[in-house]
């Protein structure tokens, strides 16, 4: 287990239009603020058809398991809950760790890691907090060749 102990000192507040991108959204909203280092403590709203992706079982990986091919919904869809975290790479760069829940006009329910090209309906109505003590870092693990969490300290 890695822990990392720190404190929310900002949060913004956000709202995006119909057409709009829920990623590029999320990424000009931590420009604009200067968090790069934090959460999305939630989201909701409505979407344009929906892409994500879900675990799978992939026998070729070396931990066996790995991400779909994207799961692709159309038509309009209620974006029920939007989570995540804003980490930074080993560059320094700002990356996004984002799952949401979905529903469609059925009430079916859906949810997964979020990817790019989800478009906004009618609104999407999203909080995020910058994180201080805490280097919300994300790392390439070549044991599960996936993406993971990394979080050690500020310094």
């Amino acid at each position: 287990m890695q822990i990392a102990i720190g404190s929310l000192t900002k949060t913004a507040a956000f709202r995006l239009g119909p057409g709009e991108d829920i990623l590029e959204g999320l990424k000009e909203a931590c420009e604009k603020t200067g968090i790069n280092n934090g959460m999305i403590l939630g989201g909701i709203g409505s979407l344009d058809g929906a892409r994500f992706f879900d675990p799978v079982e992939l026998p070729h990986k070396k931990a066996g398991y790995g991400y779909s091919e994207p799961v692709i919904l159309t038509g309009p869809i209620e974006l029920t809950s939007l989570s995540g975290m804003i980490c930074q790479g080993v560059d320094g760069e700002t990356l996004f760790h984002v799952h949401f829940n979905l529903s469609d006009g059925k009430g079916n329910a859906f949810g997964g890691h979020l990817i790019e090209g989800n478009k906004v309906l009618l609104t999407a109505d999203i909080i995020i907090a910058e994180i201080a003590g805490i280097k919300m870092g994300r790392r390439y693990d070549e044991n599960l060749e996936v993406f993971l969490f990394n979080p050690t300290d500020a310094k």
